[in-house]
């Protein structure tokens, strides 16, 4: 590797002083014209269909996997809804009952996958 001459450091230091900052939310490097937009697309504040109020940059992961309203699949009927209403609807689903072809009697849905284990 070749060393870089003082003077051309010293050059480059001004130039990046006077054309470079530093995010004050990510702390990433970015060229001073470019800082308005960069905190307007990254870091201003969006409201998610939940109603949390988020960073716009944070709200893809919101949505996938915090938001009480992402879509969530029932294990047991495999119908999509809310992920804030799964778990009263999987109780309710759960305990309908579907009858066994091999001992012919009611199972619940919450119990159809050990089943086999023990029918007969």
């Amino acid at each position: 590797t070749k060393d870089i001459p003082v003077a051309n450091f010293i050059m480059h230091e001004i130039h990046c002083s006077r054309n470079i900052e530093v995010c004050r939310y990510c702390s990433e490097s970015i060229p001073k014209s470019e800082m308005k937009n960069h905190v307007e697309s990254e870091h201003g504040q969006v409201t998610c269909k939940c109603r949390m109020k988020i960073e716009r940059s944070l709200l893809k992961d919101h949505e996938a996997s915090a938001c009480p309203l992402r879509p969530a699949l029932c294990q047991y009927c495999d119908i999509q809804l809310a992920f804030s209403k799964l778990q009263d609807h999987e109780i309710y689903c759960g305990a309908r009952t579907e009858r066994c072809g091999g001992c012919g009697r009611n199972i619940m849905m919450k119990d159809l996958k050990e089943h086999p284990q023990v029918c007969g």
